[in-house]
């Protein structure tokens, strides 16, 4: 749960946020579902999925032991049917993944296995270790996320499986709902558009 000052809304106005609020290094469009696929298709981009349905929604980041997934929260069955849809919906439009990154908590890389099989986990994808963030908690999520959105992707698609509050650190927009999926290009020079979401029932048939 996102302890970010930032208005939660929907629609086109996410975008305006994001061009105001988000860093400098960062923009925002706004494209149609297919539009998005296409970028994918086309190589050279990101896709920030945030992690399928869990059982509960509370902030754990101050409880939780990596590790041991009895004191986070993980997902529900719902999460589980989710991710691997999420995964088949990638995989019939033919989209070439060239490699699968997740946070550490069990949640994350979970839907990472369930969607795309194999993964590897990366630390800088974590929650910073406190419910209420100060702003040095948020500038090292945005420090440690923006990476990931930013640089180059040689070929095919690179996914990074995380959370809300990094992703929204990092680029202003609050990510939701759960299994929402963002498609980024990276400018290869530390900066990046988020071109738009597409939710984990709006991927098109294959």
């Amino acid at each position: 749960m996102s302890k970010i000052v930032t208005p939660k809304i929907t629609g086109c106005a996410w975008v305006a946020l994001a061009i105001f609020t988000a860093p400098m290094t960062a923009s925002a469009q706004d494209l149609p579902v297919p539009d998005l696929v296409a970028a994918l298709k086309s190589g050279g981009h990101v896709l920030y999925v945030r992690h399928a349905m869990t059982e509960t929604d509370y902030a754990d980041q101050v409880a939780a032991k990596l590790g041991d997934c009895a004191t986070q929260r993980v997902l529900s069955e719902d999460g589980w049917a989710q991710a691997k849809k999420i995964g088949k919906a990638i995989e019939a439009q033919g989209i070439e993944i060239s490699d699968v990154v997740s946070s550490e908590y069990c949640r994350a890389w979970q839907t990472a296995d369930l969607a795309f099989g194999h993964y590897r986990m990366d630390e800088s994808l974590n929650f910073a270790p406190t419910e209420d963030y100060a702003d040095s908690d948020i500038s090292d999520m945005k420090r440690n996320v923006t990476p990931f959105l930013s640089e180059r992707v040689v070929e095919g698609t690179r996914i990074v499986v995380g959370h809300d509050d990094p992703f929204e650190a990092a680029t202003g927009i609050y990510p939701e709902p759960q299994g929402a999926a963002y498609v980024v290009r990276p400018d290869g020079n530390g900066g990046f558009t988020v071109l738009g979401r597409i939710k984990s029932n709006e991927w098109p048939a294959g």
